[in-house]
């Protein structure tokens, strides 16, 4: 990766105006990268974790737990009940790590659209046709829209971001990071509600009774503000994806990355007559599974809706449904262009997408069992509870108090991911607290919400970190975690201070965060 160059967007030689945060990526980029290899990285990790737990857990580390009101303790991994438990379980440790499966499962539908040659022709026909300027907003926009899919996001746009870029003659590296910034970082922001809108609510206000007993947090409680970060998150993904990004990583040359040259989608070219029979044909595939995807979803007693009408089994088949989309039209595209002629050529795709997985398969082997020891030597819960008494003894009041809750989640979050786990962990404290300062549960929960997101991009325990990492060594093949880190930090901190600072306006204007949701309670 090149600190030179010109910017594709022509804003001007980059290599006369040295500037500091030029500087600090790549000293960044450069540190991250003497770091061992990804999955060596991890193992050393497991073992320095290891010896902490046993270190303090000696000490008798603890603390109260305000969830549950139980006094929690650092287990030693060391002792023979969790070194039993961590081999005993390992299969299971990686079989259940949570992206494991989705990202199985999708790629090997979209597999068999990338080999068959569909994606690369329909994306090939999109850049055509889609002004060069909008690439950046479309993707950083898709990918905030992409949390109503959960994690569908990960697996489909992150890698998509960078085909389309490629396919434009930008950097695919920036536009993987556009994605990533907008799946990730902006993740929670949305102009409809999400799964996580309804399970927030649930634990605020669970949170919220321990002050009032008969108040009720709506799902709706921060919708307006979280409509409002998707424009900014547009902005800003956009500006830092044109004027920070593409201007340090240059041109982009496959032979001078070591890339080589990229494989052809379908592994054989086709003429222009036999990809429109094939768009054709994927069209058609599309429209019908639409159609019996629509009988499966819409009608109240569909098989795809809950007992109560809800639409909950068809968010949760997402990832499903990916698959068999993207297979279906794979097909189809491949009958109509002439690159399927079989089944044995549908397998042989499909086999061929899990093999490019397997530097995934392993990195993630690694990263499930770290999560799985970090988790299991409670250090994530004692760091969040230490981190929330903390910034409760500073006795800050107004902006600083708020300012410093969304800094103190952001950086849990480096270390603990689960959204739901660290409210659960960091409400029955903040939102009794901020009640007590006048502050309303729902105005609490928009403030965590924001510290949620946007160190996700740059923290190695997401759990879909080293899938990016494999995604972008497909393109540099030295890629590595330091480099991941360099690309992603501008994105992150561009995100952390607008969002931050629109909470700031917002406290202060008193604007509702959602309908019948207030900043303050009524006196």
């Amino acid at each position: 990766m090149s600190a030179k160059g010109t910017d594709p967007a022509n804003h001007g030689d980059i290599a006369s105006r040295p500037r500091a945060m030029e500087r600090m990526l790549a000293a960044v980029e450069r540190a991250g990268n003497r770091l061992p290899d990804p999955v060596t990285l991890f193992v050393i990790l497991i073992l320095v974790l290891m010896a902490l737990s046993a270190v303090l857990a000696s000490f008798g580390v603890s603390a109260v737990n305000p969830a549950t009101g139980e006094r929690v303790q650092i287990n030693n991994l060391f002792s023979a009940a969790y070194l039993q438990r961590l081999i005993v379980e390992m299969p299971q440790t990686f079989s259940h790590f949570p992206p494991f499966a989705t990202v199985l499962v999708a790629m090997l539908g979209v597999g068999v659209a990338e080999k068959s040659g569909l994606i690369a022709a329909s994306l090939s026909a999109f850049v055509r046709r889609a002004p060069r300027r909008l690439l950046a907003p479309a993707l950083v926009f898709a990918g905030v829209m992409s949390s109503l899919a959960v994690d569908a996001g990960y697996v489909v746009l992150i890698p998509l971001g960078a085909v389309l870029f490629l396919g434009a003659g930008r950097h695919p590296i920036a536009g993987l990071a556009a994605a990533f910034a907008g799946v990730s970082a902006g993740f929670g922001a949305n102009l409809l509600l999400t799964p996580g809108d309804a399970l927030l609510a649930g634990i605020s206000e669970s949170a919220a009774q321990i002050v009032d007993a008969d108040y009720r947090v709506p799902i709706t409680a921060n919708y307006y503000l979280m409509l409002a970060l998707v424009p900014l998150f547009v902005i800003l993904g956009s500006w830092v994806t044109e004027r920070v990004i593409e201007p340090r990583l240059g041109a982009y040359d496959p032979a001078a990355s070591g890339a080589g040259d990229l494989p052809e989608a379908g592994d054989q070219a086709v003429g222009p007559e036999a990809v429109k029979r094939g768009l054709r044909f994927a069209r058609n595939a599309l429209i019908a599974s639409l159609v019996v995807l629509g009988f499966l979803t819409v009608p109240d007693d569909a098989a795809l809706r809950g007992p109560d009408g809800n639409f909950d089994p068809f968010l949760r088949a997402l990832v499903s449904i990916i698959f068999i989309v993207f297979l279906v039209a794979g097909i189809a595209y491949g009958k109509g262009a002439g690159t399927i002629r079989n089944d044995r050529d549908v397998v042989r795709m499909a086999g061929q997408a899990m093999s490019d997985l397997g530097l995934y398969v392993v990195l993630a082997f690694t990263v499930a069992h770290f999560i799985a020891l970090f988790t299991w030597s409670n250090l994530g819960v004692l760091a969040a509870v230490g981190g929330s008494e903390g910034l409760g003894a500073l006795g800050l009041t107004g902006v600083p108090l708020v300012v410093g809750l969304v800094l103190l989640t952001a950086v849990i979050n480096i270390f603990v991911g689960s959204a739901a786990a660290k409210w659960a962990l960091l409400a029955p404290t903040f939102v009794p607290m901020m009640m007590f300062m006048g502050y309303t549960p729902e105005f609490t929960q928009g403030a965590y919400r924001i510290g949620d997101a946007f160190t996700n991009i740059v923290t190695p325990l997401l759990p879909y970190f080293p899938m990016v990492i494999v995604f972008a060594r497909r393109y540099v093949p030295d890629f590595g975690i330091g480099s991941l880190i360099a690309v992603m930090l501008p994105h992150s901190i561009a995100f952390g201070l607008g969002s931050t600072l629109l909470l700031v306006i917002w406290m202060l204007l008193g604007i509702d965060l959602g309908p019948g949701s207030p900043v303050l309670l009524p006196r």
